[in-house]
């Protein structure tokens, strides 16, 4: 006679959470500024409010834009402060730094949103593999938000976790 195998994951009350599930899809844009500087090292006020003045801003509608200079030049705030003001309004968000700050600031603000009262007592699993960029950074925004309120986190997949946290009794 066969023994019934019994799925002790399917069985728990492990909940899962998947950073990737909250990813945002809109475009992910880098900006980089260099093409208006002149010989990709000086600012010139007056060409670069040109170029910002004739630049077609609608085309970041809906994306995340990071600005930045991809070169060595020294570019004061407000260059930046001027490009950011003209994406605002198109753009889904503007920060002034690379793709990953872009995507740890996406990040802090979904989780700061997300209401986890669902966790509230309960073992987490933080769902390791992810097949989008999520920055180190989501992982520990997630688990300040998540540590006050459950009752273990994990790191991995439910066949094979490294713990995290438990909270005390």
């Amino acid at each position: 006679m066969q023994e019934e195998i019994i799925n002790r994951v399917t069985n728990s009350k492990l909940i899962t959470f998947d950073l990737e599930e909250i990813y945002p899809e809109e475009k992910r844009v880098v900006f980089d500024i260099k093409d208006w500087l002149f010989e990709e090292i000086i600012l010139k006020e007056k060409d670069f409010r040109e170029s910002v003045k004739t630049h077609n801003w609608a085309q970041y509608k809906n994306s995340f834009v990071a600005v930045s200079c991809s070169v060595d030049a020294i570019i004061p705030s407000w260059a930046f402060m001027l490009v950011a003001s003209e994406l605002t309004p198109f753009a889904s968000k503007v920060v002034i730094g690379n793709l990953e700050l872009l995507e740890s600031v996406i990040y802090q603000e979904l989780i700061g949103f997300l209401d986890l009262k669902d966790f509230a007592n309960k073992p987490v699993i933080i769902k390791g593999c992810a097949n989008k960029p999520i920055p180190n950074s989501a992982y520990a925004f997630l688990i300040a938000k998540l540590q006050p309120i459950a009752k273990s986190i994990m790191f991995g997949e439910a066949c094979s976790t490294v713990p995290l946290y438990k909270s005390k009794k």
